[in-house]
């Protein structure tokens, strides 16, 4: 075999190795109780904040740690501890992605993601009644 036919087919395998690695890393998010079927492995969880229960936050402590409690998409609820600072307006959030896994009976996610409240609301512009603006209108 020739020299070049070998590096060929060792790039070959390591680019299916690339794409099967990127395939398995990625996919749909999960829930928490899959994460706690797989303790240890990294997931995607959406879910929202629940704002009756407190969020810990110490800066002086730890900057780079806080805790807060969320619902996932099934309905359960758990303790995450985010490794990350706290993102500013974090209590607005509507939706909260987390990337981590699960450790015991709490998630400890490594990075989130926040889907904060759209400043535009659903409703309908005011009317301005039968006033006409031009003569093209």
């Amino acid at each position: 075999m020739k020299g070049t036919h070998i590096v060929t087919i060792l790039f070959l395998v390591a680019i299916i190795a690339i794409v099967i690695t990127t395939m398995t890393n990625s996919g749909a998010y999960s829930n928490f109780a899959e994460a706690a079927a797989k303790p240890g492995r990294e997931l995607h969880i959406i879910g929202a904040l629940d704002h009756i229960k407190p969020i810990e936050y110490d800066a002086l402590k730890n900057a780079n740690q806080f805790s807060f409690f969320m619902t996932d998409e099934k309905g359960i609820q758990k303790k995450v501890v985010c490794k990350s600072a706290k993102p500013h307006d974090f209590e607005k959030s509507e939706k909260v992605v987390i990337i981590g896994s699960m450790q015991g009976e709490q998630f400890v996610a490594k990075s989130l993601l926040l889907k904060c409240p759209s400043k535009y609301d659903e409703k309908k512009p005011v009317k301005f009644g039968d006033r006409k603006f031009g003569s093209n209108f």
